[in-house]
């Protein structure tokens, strides 16, 4: 009889564990949930990046990746680079005395045609405030130099750059730069979002012709030298740049000024000679900050009294002088008499300057002379 009773117990027991209880929830309540969740983990990584970005994190960073780089070289080529890097070593000069005299102010310096490249651990050092790299094989600008936003001067002359990397506009405190005695044949509209650079050299690119409008933006320039290559006329961009001082345009191709010149207001000193420049427009009259214009004379058949009798501006006209389109294989004995000219004629203005008064005659001056 007992086992006949358990029986049923068992059964029941069984039936019991087979009930379970299952909760039903809103799907749409558990999506919020988990939206809120992300939203909330999104803010925090946000602020952390700017905390990350504000503090001297990515400084120490930099110094570290320095470090390990460093790590991997020899002990003379160390050496060698620290002889780059180093503000007291003997070989590197500032080319600028600022009264910030922060003890993170390098200066990168490479010079000789033996360099076919720029050292690969270069990219890491981009607390560096100058690059000068002058006369070498290195035929481009890399794309990296956009992280390099604490960069002043970019000094690069003589390089054989065809292009400007677009990168160029991350520079933002970017104050110099050179490119004279390349290869250019056009330069990039984000260069005008480099707004506060105050000197642009492009001297002898030979097939450079124009400008970008956006160049328009750059209205801390004031010393501009387009000098020795193939413009048709003085770029519209250039005649908004409103603190110009100082425009070199000279041994290029134009035949006239435009009109609207004296929208230049803060201009000083302007160079023409070396091009057919026949007839100087009354509206240069008002520039009131000129003090001096260089213009070729050969051709020249009209220019307004004002200028010629003005006292405070000093008038150079320059006679015999061969105007030709350069060929665009240019050779190196080219390229050094043309450097050679532009010395003289920096030296021959110079000492006008000095002078109380202008001259009173027109001296002939050749610049096809060998110094």
């Amino acid at each position: 009889m007992s086992k006949q009773k358990s029986k049923p117990s068992r059964r029941i027991m069984k039936a019991d564990r087979s009930r379970v209880d299952i909760p039903v929830y809103d799907l749409s309540l558990i999506r919020d949930l988990w939206e809120g969740r992300a939203r909330k983990q999104k803010q925090r990584q946000k602020k952390e990046e700017e905390r990350i970005s504000q503090s001297a994190l990515a400084k120490v960073n930099q110094q570290w990746q320095y470090r390990i780089a460093c790590r991997k070289l020899k002990s003379a080529e160390v050496s060698a680079l620290q002889c780059y890097l180093d503000r007291s070593c003997d070989q590197l000069h500032t080319l600028h005395n600022d009264s910030d005299t922060e003890n993170n102010k390098f200066i990168f310096q490479l010079n000789g045609d033996k360099w076919m490249k720029l050292p690969e651990d270069l990219q890491f050092m981009t607390y560096l405030r100058e690059w000068h790299i002058h006369a070498t094989k290195i035929r481009e600008i890399p794309t990296y130099i956009e992280a390099f936003v604490d960069l002043r001067v970019l000094d690069v002359p003589k390089n054989g750059l065809t292009k400007i990397p677009v990168e160029i506009g991350k520079l933002i405190s970017l104050r110099e730069l050179n490119v004279n005695y390349n290869k250019l044949r056009s330069i990039p509209a984000e260069l005008g979002e480099c707004e506060n650079l105050e000197r642009l050299e492009m001297t002898a690119n030979r097939s450079l012709s124009e400008l970008p409008y956006e160049l328009r933006n750059l209205k801390k320039l004031k010393h501009l030298d387009l000098s020795e290559n193939q413009f048709p006329s003085i770029p519209i961009c250039v005649l908004r740049m409103e603190n110009l001082k100082t425009l070199d345009i000279s041994k290029n191709r134009l035949t006239d000024l435009p009109e609207d010149i004296d929208r230049l207001e803060a201009l000083e000193t302007l160079f023409l000679h070396r091009n057919r420049v026949r007839h100087v427009p009354m509206p240069m009259t008002n520039l009131v900050h000129l003090k001096m214009l260089v213009i070729s004379a050969d051709e020249l058949y009209s220019i307004p009294s004002q200028i010629v009798d003005s006292p405070d501006i000093k008038l150079i006209r320059l006679y015999d002088n061969p105007i030709s389109a350069p060929d665009e294989d240019v050779n190196d004995d080219a390229e050094a008499q043309d450097e050679h000219e532009k010395e003289f004629m920096k030296t021959y203005i110079e000492s006008l300057q000095d002078r109380d008064t202008q001259p009173m005659y027109t001296t002939k001056v050749s610049l096809s002379c060998l110094l």
